[in-house]
């Protein structure tokens, strides 16, 4: 696994460091509810999360992070999944002025798709829900789910698939998150209020505990606290030429996912916003 620690090196210049090292679950995470529901696999290289009728579960990073990429291989819940989510999203920590970047996999009756729903809070404004139908059975095996932040866009991928894309555009008056660092959290839990179908399919406790796998944490960026200057260093690699917009082969498939598995946007959802948001005029 790689982790990100931003060593002080006040050498020359002041800089953050890429270390890779090899590392269980718990040297980067904590078991934040339920350590009862969350078991090590594989010497602590992988977890399974448990959720049944006592309860769900969570975990978080041991650090926040302020801009850069992480990632996670997960294996959803296979079979019967309705009013079932796992979460997997950074978030600033913060009450009203939060800074938030979601993905939900909302579950489903067998046989139909598993829904992800991603959303951006930034400076505390939310209700930026997109949501797509996965192209694979995401319960079959394992597939990468990664959050890429810096100065310029969030974008969400699905093994490497873009599939979401917010755009920096502070400069017309749209806020962006940029200041307040960010945890990693993921959690199982019930949701059949609202989760499937809009709350019309419940939980069928009879196919509990329902396991969803995590393997592979990634977390690439700039922990804080740590070295000052290193959010703001040009010189990460997050912050690279390369990663400053979508190549043209991940804006291929960027509009081929919102073409063929795009099924709701709230920029086109007039009866929430009758009036556009700006953001999605800006080429969001």
């Amino acid at each position: 696994m790689a982790t990100v620690l931003c060593v002080i090196l006040y050498v020359l210049a002041l800089s953050c460091s890429v270390i890779a090292r090899p590392a269980t679950f718990l040297q980067d995470f904590r078991i934040t509810w339920s350590d009862s529901h969350i078991r090590q696999m594989e010497g602590g290289k992988a977890i399974q999360l448990v959720l049944d009728q006592n309860s769900g579960c969570g975990f978080a990073s041991k650090y926040k992070y302020l801009f850069g990429r992480v990632s996670m291989k997960i294996k959803l819940i296979p079979g019967d999944s309705a009013g079932t989510v796992t979460a997997f999203y950074m978030n600033s920590d913060t009450d009203k002025v939060r800074d938030e970047l979601d993905f939900e996999f909302l579950g489903n009756r067998t046989g139909q798709p598993y829904t992800v729903q991603t959303n951006v809070y930034a400076h505390g404004k939310g209700d930026k829900e997109q949501r797509i139908n996965l192209w694979f059975d995401p319960a079959l095996e394992f597939h990468t789910y990664s959050i890429m932040w810096n100065h310029r866009h969030v974008v969400f991928y699905v093994d490497e698939v873009p599939i979401r894309v917010y755009k920096n555009n502070e400069a017309k008056g749209i806020p962006y998150p940029k200041v307040q660092p960010m945890g990693v959290y993921s959690t199982l839990w019930e949701a059949d209020d609202w989760a499937t179908r809009g709350g019309l399919e419940k939980i069928d406790w009879s196919k509990a505990p329902f396991y969803a796998y995590y393997k592979d944490f990634d977390i690439e960026g700039c922990p804080v606290p740590g070295p000052t200057n290193c959010a703001s260093n040009t010189k990460n690699w997050w912050e690279g030429a390369a990663y400053q917009d979508l190549s043209q082969a991940e804006a291929r498939r960027y509009r081929w996912v919102r073409l063929n598995h795009l099924i709701y946007d709230y920029c086109t959802d007039k009866s929430r916003y009758p009036v556009t948001p700006p953001e999605c005029m800006a080429g969001i």
